[in-house]
C-alpha cells in the first residue's frame, strides 16, 4: 500500500460480503476519484478479497465472521479517522453505485456534513418491493429526526471525517445507516443530495427482508 495519510485525503470505504464478481472493477473506478480504498471484508467466504489484496492505495480490513454492514461501516469509518482523511465516501461494493458521482458528493462537503445519493427522483428502474421499503422507511425516518431525509437506505454517501465519531454506529446490520442519520439529527449536522441512478441487476440483495425490518423499528425505537 502506498497512500500517504493526510487530512487532505480523500477514503472511499468499500465494504464487502462475497462479492467476488463485482470488487476489483467497484475498487479500481473508485480509485480515480479519491486517494485510498479502505475496503472491509465481512468475513467472505469467495475470493472476494484477493481480487485487491494487491491493489496500491488499498488498506483491507478482514473480519473474521460476517458481522453485518453497519459493523463494517465502523471499522472503516475507524480507520479512515485514524489516518486522518478529510473526507469519507462509503459506496457499495455490487456495482450499483457510479463511482463517477464522487466528485459531485465531494463538491457538496464544501457545505454539508454529510451527503447522500438519493435514487428516489426516479424510481422507475427500481423493483417495486425496494420502492415500497425506501419511501415507507425514508418517511418514518424524516418523522422521527424532524428533517427530510430522501433516501435513507442509500449507501452511496459521503461525511466530512472529523464529524465521523459522532456517528459511529452501534447496530451491526443495514439499520446501521438509518441510526447514523438518526445521530446526524441529534448533532444537528447538515444533510445534502446527490441525485444517482438507481442500478440493481439481478437484486441479488444481501439484505434479508425481516431481519432488516427487525433492525430498523429497533433503531427507531431507540
Amino acid at each position: 500500500m502506498n497512500y500517504l495519510p493526510g487530512k487532505n485525503k480523500i477514503c472511499a470505504v468499500i465494504p464487502f460480503f462475497n462479492e467476488e464478481s463485482t470488487l476489483k472493477n467497484v475498487v479500481e473506478n473508485t480509485l480515480s476519484f479519491v486517494d485510498f480504498v479502505i475496503a472491509v471484508n465481512d468475513g467472505s467466504t469467495d475470493n472476494s478479497a484477493a481480487t485487491v489484496e494487491n491493489f496500491e492505495n488499498v488498506l483491507l480490513i478482514n473480519h473474521s465472521a460476517n458481522y453485518g454492514k453497519g459493523k463494517a461501516l465502523k471499522s472503516g469509518f475507524m480507520k479512515s479517522i485514524e489516518l486522518e482523511s478529510s473526507v469519507t465516501v462509503t459506496i457499495d461494493a455490487d456495482g450499483q453505485h457510479k463511482p463517477e458521482f464522487i466528485p459531485d458528493f465531494l463538491k457538496q462537503t464544501e457545505t454539508c456534513d454529510i451527503v447522500i445519493g438519493n435514487r428516489l427522483h426516479n424510481m422507475k428502474d427500481m423493483p417495486l418491493h425496494r420502492r415500497a421499503s425506501n419511501v415507507i422507511t425514508s418517511k418514518l425516518l424524516s418523522l422521527k429526526t424532524g428533517i427530510k431525509i430522501l433516501d435513507s437506505q442509500s449507501g452511496f454517501r459521503a461525511y466530512r471525517t472529523k464529524i465521523l465519531n459522532k456517528l459511529i454506529p452501534v447496530n451491526n446490520g443495514f439499520e446501521a445507516e438509518s441510526e447514523i442519520l438518526i445521530k446526524a439529527a441529534r448533532n444537528n449536522l447538515k444533510i445534502g443530495y446527490v441525485n444517482i441512478p438507481a442500478i440493481y441487476g439481478n437484486d441479488d440483495s444481501k439484505m434479508r427482508a425481516v431481519q432488516a425490518i427487525t433492525g430498523f423499528i429497533k433503531t427507531m425505537f431507540s
